[in-house]
């Protein structure tokens, strides 16, 4: 599994909605990019979702549920992993999930 990058492509099962990456910490970089911590990508913008009416676009992503590091933590807080997943806020609620395309580098793996 892939360690994520501020350069990571997340996004919503709709495959078009892109979220907004910002790193919280700014001290452990691949390659001069900053891996992403928990709680990243909890509560970032969705752009680009094409849902319409009746259904809500993706534009917040919600908390992860799976894809953190148990093993790898910078300052106490988990590594982000290629796998992490969770909700986003669009219709119908509860089932529209987030994802990670591409983990922003190639080269520093980590375990679950």
């Amino acid at each position: 599994m892939l360690i994520l990058t501020e350069d990571a492509v997340v996004v919503c099962k709709h495959e078009t909605g892109r979220v907004g990456i910002k790193a919280t910490q700014k001290l452990v970089t691949i390659h001069g990019r900053c891996v992403l911590v928990e709680p990243d990508p909890v509560g970032r913008p969705i752009s680009g979702c094409p849902m319409v009416v009746p259904f809500k676009p993706c534009l917040v992503t919600l908390l992860v549920r799976k894809g953190y590091s148990d093993l790898l933590s910078i300052g106490g807080a988990k590594v982000c992993l290629d796998t992490v997943t969770g909700l986003t806020d669009g219709t119908p609620p509860g089932t529209v999930m987030y994802k990670v395309n591409d983990a922003g580098q190639k080269f520093v793996a980590g375990e679950a």
